[in-house]
């Protein structure tokens, strides 16, 4: 089934409206492109959105009780968008394996020997405890 993105945006912001107690949403392999609508489910604790076509995160800053976020096997490109996640002072488990920001910091960026993803999300999400499920402090 091909379900439009407006109708999946509406669905969205009906089940944040709708259930407003909602706080554990699976939407993986979705074909979901950007998370629009979102932030309607705003008492979410957990958010398991792996293998969709995400690279913007700035919908997740509204998330204030998320904790656990998957974002695996996304379109994740620029490791900036990590500063959005930051503004979600409880998320202390990400993520992210399977995404381009995990070789190289941003599309335009050639791979470089040196360049370590993890340190780089620790110091945009300081209060991570687990980055694809090893303790965030091992770089």
């Amino acid at each position: 089934i091909h379900l439009s993105r407006a109708w999946i945006v509406s669905f969205i912001r009906d089940l944040g409206t709708t259930l407003s107690h909602l706080h554990v949403l699976w939407m993986a392999c979705c074909g979901l492109s950007d998370l629009d609508g979102i932030s309607s489910c705003s008492s979410l604790k957990e958010l398991y959105i792996a293998y969709n076509n995400i690279s913007d995160l700035s919908q997740l800053t509204w998330l204030d009780h998320l904790e656990v976020l998957d974002l695996e096997g996304n379109n994740i490109e620029d490791i900036n968008q990590m500063q959005y996640l930051g503004l979600c002072c409880k998320l202390s488990c990400l993520t992210v394996e399977g995404n381009l920001i995990c070789l190289k910091p941003n599309a335009e960026s050639t791979e470089e020997p040196d360049y370590n993803y993890r340190a780089e999300i620790k110091k945009l999400i300081p209060h991570l405890e687990y980055l694809d499920e090893i303790p965030a402090s091992q770089t």
